[in-house]
C-alpha cells in the first residue's frame, strides 16, 4: 500500500522504520512542526522527520492537520493509508476520510485500558503486571476506534516507564505492519473496544512527579518509575528541588519517619509510610546524577533531615 506515516517522537520511529521496510511505500510523513529545544532554544526537528530526512521521505509539518494547505497535499498524495504513532494532535473527520483504508494508530495499551496521552505511565503507576499494545481504527474520540490486533507484554518488577515504552516501541512496530499487510490483503477485521474496562490516562504533570512520602514504599516506588524519565520524579531537600532516579523497597532497614533520611556505609535509605526504602541516583539543582551515597556525602546530610 502507499501510506503517509503520522507521528512526532522518538518512540515513534521504530515503527516507521519497520514500515518503510515492509512492503509497503511511505509517500511522506506527518509530524509535529519543529520547536525550539536546548540552551541556544533554536528550532529542532522531530525525530520523526529527522528520520525522513534522513531517508529522503517528503515532510509535512502543519500546525494543525486541518489547514488547507495540509489537506490539499493530503489528497495529491492520495494514500491508501495513514499510520499513527504518538502523532500529537487531533486529526479531524475531514482528514480521516482521505485515506481508503483510514488512519489506524497503534496504541501503547490494551484497549480500552489507558486511553489518552500516556498509557505506559499510568500502567506503571497504578501497579498493573500486564500491559500491551493495539492498534485500532482512528476516529474522532480519544482512542476510541475498533482494534485490529493487540499484543501483550508483562510489566517487569523494576521497569521504568522508559523501559517498558521501549520494548512495546520495537514489538509494537511489528504489529503495526501485520495489521497493514492485513488491511492490502483484505483480511483484516476490527472489532469494537468493549464498553467495560475504560480508563483514562491523561498527561502526567510536573506536580504528578512529586515524590509523596507518605504513602507506602509500594506507591512511592511505582511513582518514582511511573515518571522516569518523564516528567521526572522529584522531591525538595532544604527547599531546593532534587530528581531521584529508580528506588528500592528496603523492609530489612530501621523504622524511618516519612521523609526521613537514614545514610549508611553503602544506601542511604527514605522513609515512606511503610517500609523505607534505598535511593538510587540523586540530581540536585545544577548538579549531575549521582549515587546516592556520593549526594549524601557530599551534601552532608545529617541526623534527622528530611525529604519535604
Amino acid at each position: 500500500m502507499r501510506v503517509i506515516f503520522a507521528g512526532t517522537p522518538a518512540v515513534a520511529v521504530p515503527a516507521l522504520a519497520a514500515v518503510a521496510a515492509s512492503r509497503h511505500e511511505v509517500l511522506a510523513v506527518v509530524t509535529r512542526p519543529d520547536a525550539p529545544a536546548g540552551r541556544g532554544r533554536g528550532l529542532v526537528r522531530s525525530p520523526v522527520g529527522a528520520w525522513a530526512d534522513e531517508h529522503g521521505v517528503e515532510v509535512l509539518t502543519p500546525a494543525r492537520p486541518r489547514e488547507p494547505e495540509f489537506l490539499d497535499r493530503l489528497r495529491e498524495l492520495a494514500p491508501d493509508c495513514v499510520p499513527v504513532v504518538a502523532y500529537g494532535a487531533l486529526v479531524p473527520p475531514v482528514a480521516l476520510e482521505i485515506p481508503r483504508h483510514g488512519w489506524v494508530n497503534l496504541h501503547f495499551s490494551l484497549l480500552p485500558a489507558w486511553r489518552g496521552a500516556a498509557p505506559v505511565q499510568h500502567a506503571v503507576l497504578h501497579g498493573d503486571e500486564l500491559t500491551g499494545a493495539s492498534v485500532f481504527h482512528l476516529e474522532e474520540g480519544l482512542d476510541t476506534g475498533p482494534v485490529y490486533g493487540t499484543l501483550t507484554d508483562e510489566i517487569r518488577p523494576a521497569d521504568t516507564s522508559g523501559d517498558l515504552l521501549e520494548r512495546l516501541a520495537h514489538s509494537g512496530a511489528g504489529l503495526l505492519v501485520a495489521v497493514l499487510d492485513a488491511l492490502e490483503d483484505g483480511t483484516a477485521r476490527a472489532e469494537p473496544q468493549p464498553a467495560d474496562g475504560v480508563s483514562l490516562a491523561p498527561k502526567l504533570t510536573v506536580e504528578d512527579a512529586r515524590v509523596r512520602w507518605g504513602d507506602p514504599a509500594f506507591a512511592v516506588d511505582r511513582r518514582i518509575r511511573a515518571c522516569t524519565p518523564a516528567p521526572g520524579p522529584w522531591t525538595t531537600f532544604r527547599d531546593e528541588r532534587v530528581k531521584l532516579g529508580p528506588v528500592t523497597p528496603a523492609p530489612d532497614a530501621p523504622d524511618l519517619k516519612p521523609g526521613e533520611l537514614l545514610v549508611e556505609k553503602a544506601r542511604v535509605l527514605a522513609g515512606t509510610a511503610t517500609v523505607p526504602v534505598r535511593l538510587g541516583e540523586v540530581r540536585a539543582a545544577g548538579k549531575r546524577a549521582m549515587p546516592a551515597t556520593d549526594w549524601a556525602r557530599g551534601a552532608r546530610v545529617g541526623a534527622g533531615e528530611v525529604f519535604a
